[in-house]
């Protein structure tokens, strides 16, 4: 990605990468390379944006590796000489995401994760809504092409409220197939139906179908997954709407 850089992208860069760096709880390395020239940069045009690094953290999950890489954009250019990067509109950009076994289950136990998992998922089950909470989930990365959960959920309904714990292996998404539930096994003792099951399982089936995630205002949508024994790594088309900025971590916490 890394491309040889004219005196005013260079200078540019470097402002930002400060900036971008802000962002984040902690960082390893951060490379920010901005395609310009003086000309199209006083003009507002650059012709991309990359950006590479290493151990980013923010709000408690940890990327191993970032490659991310933006079509031409427009921005304010007094504001980029500066470092900070305000898009005149929402830029599409192919994202590189390397995660550790360890990087994922940290994030698992994470607020911002956390936070998002305590709101559940609704599932009609044969006229009755069932909310699902997942309240621990392990994420092991074993061997090449797979993925197991191993977790505990309560299950709320009109009747009361139940846990149950549950091993899940799927096949991570390729660029021709979805993401393929392998098996899913519940404790025997712990009186699930197979209609709560079925119901659960065609839930997920519909989330990792969703055709993109958004968090933040930044919208995703994850390509391609590789999977090797203790890594995972994610091919990503990503609609930015600015690029992250200290201000915009502050207002998280």
């Amino acid at each position: 990605m890394k491309t040889e850089q004219n005196l005013e992208g260079t200078v540019v860069s470097k402002a930002i990468e400060t900036t971008v760096g802000l962002a984040f709880d902690n960082v390893d390395e951060i490379d920010v390379d901005i395609q310009t020239d003086l000309l199209k940069l006083l003009s507002g045009q650059v012709d991309g944006i990359g950006v590479q690094g290493q151990g980013l953290e923010v709000q408690g999950v940890r990327i191993e590796e970032v490659q991310l890489q933006t079509d031409s954009v427009s921005v304010n250019p007094l504001n980029a000489v500066f470092g900070k990067v305000e898009f005149d509109k929402p830029v599409n950009a192919n994202a590189r995401l390397v995660f550790t076994e360890d990087d994922l289950n940290h994030a698992m136990s994470s607020n911002l994760v956390r936070s998002l998992l305590q709101k559940g998922v609704a599932v009609d089950i044969n006229g009755d809504v069932v909310t699902f909470k997942p309240q621990l989930i392990r994420i092991h990365l074993p061997e090449p092409n797979k993925i197991k959960f191993v977790g505990k959920i309560l299950v709320e309904q009109a009747s009361g409220t139940r846990p149950f714990t549950f091993q899940a292996v799927v096949c991570p998404r390729t660029e021709t197939s979805p993401i393929i539930l392998e098996s899913f096994v519940c404790a025997e003792n712990e009186g699930i139906s197979l209609d709560f099951t079925t119901g659960l399982i065609k839930k997920i089936k519909e989330l990792t179908e969703a055709p993109y995630l958004e968090m933040d205002g930044t919208a995703f949508r994850v390509k391609k997954m590789e999977v090797e024994k203790g890594t995972m790594t994610l091919m990503a088309q990503v609609h930015l709407r600015k690029i992250p900025s200290s201000n915009k971590v502050e207002t998280c916490k």
